[in-house]
């Protein structure tokens, strides 16, 4: 997956993050909180600021202590929350840590686009993936389509 922004979704304002499949037409998008949103966007977009954020924090932690993440995977949904997991090697040894996908996606964006993969377990993208074409199109003609569909949706309807 890769991460292509971070969206409102309106009526109500709610921040989105939107995933997409690398070799793929399907959208994942995951409502997060706007703390969250604001570090991803932050991030996507290579703003500083002037002192560093949680995220931004714990990933100096780990360069500190020589662990890298290797790798965020979206495991599950669950009465309309999302799980995932961050895989953390430290010489070697990969750990898995239990995250919020918001939080795991603040903190691989700040590794760079193609640094930290970034998977979502099939049976979730089963339930809450939206194909939007057939085709690969421009970039434009997505967003159009993804603007679209969130006039459509709540976030109820992944639950």
């Amino acid at each position: 997956m890769t991460v292509v922004g971070v969206r409102l979704e309106f009526p109500s304002n709610q921040p989105i993050v939107l995933l997409r499949e690398s070799d793929g037409t399907r959208f994942l998008p995951i409502f997060v909180g706007t703390p969250e949103a604001t570090a991803i966007a932050y991030a996507l977009e290579g703003l500083p600021t002037p002192r560093p954020m949680t995220h931004d924090l714990f990933k100096n932690v780990l360069d500190d202590r020589k662990i890298i993440l290797r790798r965020v995977d979206i495991t599950a949904l669950e009465d309309r929350t999302f799980f995932a997991l961050l895989y953390l090697d430290h010489d070697g040894e990969v750990k898995e840590v239990d995250a919020r996908p918001s939080d795991a996606l603040a903190l691989a964006v700040r590794y760079g686009a193609d640094s930290v993969e970034i998977f979502a377990d099939e049976a979730v993208l089963a339930e809450a993936a939206v194909e939007l074409s057939e085709e690969l199109e421009p970039a434009e003609s997505q967003v159009e389509q993804f603007r679209e569909f969130l006039d459509t949706i709540s976030p109820d309807d992944f639950g």
